[in-house]
């Protein structure tokens, strides 16, 4: 059980980072687009 919820921590973190890449890429293209 304690297994699975470690899996499940880390699994979010890497979700997290992964999210956080798409938004800083996202916010480049709009700026790009804004200008």
């Amino acid at each position: 059980m304690a297994k699975d919820i470690k899996f499940s921590a880390d699994a979010r973190a890497s979700m997290m980072r992964g999210v956080d890449i798409l938004a800083d890429t996202v916010k480049v293209t709009l700026a790009l687009k804004g200008e």
